[in-house]
């Protein structure tokens, strides 16, 4: 880790943080300058976590948790203005196969467990005239995919979660975009078959898998103070996977 507790920068909160996409997110951020905590499930709340980040426990199914990693943040490192919410719990499963009980539990985390985060972290956002908040989604929220109809349901979700908390934020200097990873070679990633990660990289005109690092880098933009008139935007970073849609 580098910079990211300094006395310069603002205060960062990346949920999922521990791991992929990110803990590259905190990474990014810290090297921006910022001081960065994250929170994940697998973690706990004495010493550094991943990456030396500070680290607190938090399930975003439960709304308890979250409001406790926020305090658990803002008592480190001062009132938090950058939030990543890079949440990803997959129930692989055809439609008709899928229960609903796995259905509600992937929707819960993904979905309204960054309604939870937002709507955490949108008043002291607005009190204090200035926020970033980045909502990770994915590029099966817009082409679906055969065997993740509950995970493509939930990441679609995000972009009206995002587009209506921008007009809601946006008067009191408040941003809220979301990033659409295509593949990235991820932990979440790596059970699918090889055949399947052909056929994917193989319809993405670069070719290969994405880098957490890549999709990082445009998260650690749309948080900074050069992403000021940006809001309510969904940003694909997959290789030209989506192109179009």
């Amino acid at each position: 880790m580098t910079g990211g507790n300094g006395p310069g920068g603002r205060s960062a909160l990346v949920f999922g943080g521990s791991r992929g996409i990110g803990l590259a997110t905190a990474r990014a951020l810290a090297e921006q300058g910022h001081r960065v905590a994250v929170a994940a499930r697998g973690v706990t709340d004495d010493g550094p976590g991943p990456g030396g980040f500070t680290a607190v426990r938090c399930d975003v199914t439960d709304g308890a948790q979250v409001d406790a990693a926020f305090a658990g943040a803002e008592a480190r490192q001062g009132p938090v203005q950058i939030v990543v919410a890079c949440v990803g719990v997959r129930r692989d499963g055809l439609l008709q196969r899928t229960d609903e009980t796995s259905f509600r539990q992937v929707v819960d985390a993904n979905l309204t467990g960054s309604w939870r985060i937002v709507r955490r972290a949108a008043p002291a956002m607005a009190e204090r005239s200035w926020g970033r908040l980045v909502l990770v989604s994915s590029v099966a929220a817009v082409l679906g995919t055969a065997g993740q109809v509950s995970y493509a349901a939930a990441k679609a979700g995000l972009s009206g979660l995002a587009r209506s908390a921008a007009r809601e934020l946006g008067p009191h200097g408040v941003t809220c975009n979301v990033v659409l990873p295509g593949f990235v070679d991820t932990a979440l990633t790596s059970d699918l078959a090889p055949r399947r990660r052909e056929a994917v990289l193989a319809a993405a005109p670069l070719g290969r898998a994405g880098r957490p690092e890549e999709v990082a880098a445009v998260i650690a933009f749309l948080a900074s103070e050069a992403s000021g008139y940006v809001t309510g935007a969904v940003v694909p970073v997959d290789g030209g996977l989506a192109m179009g849609h």
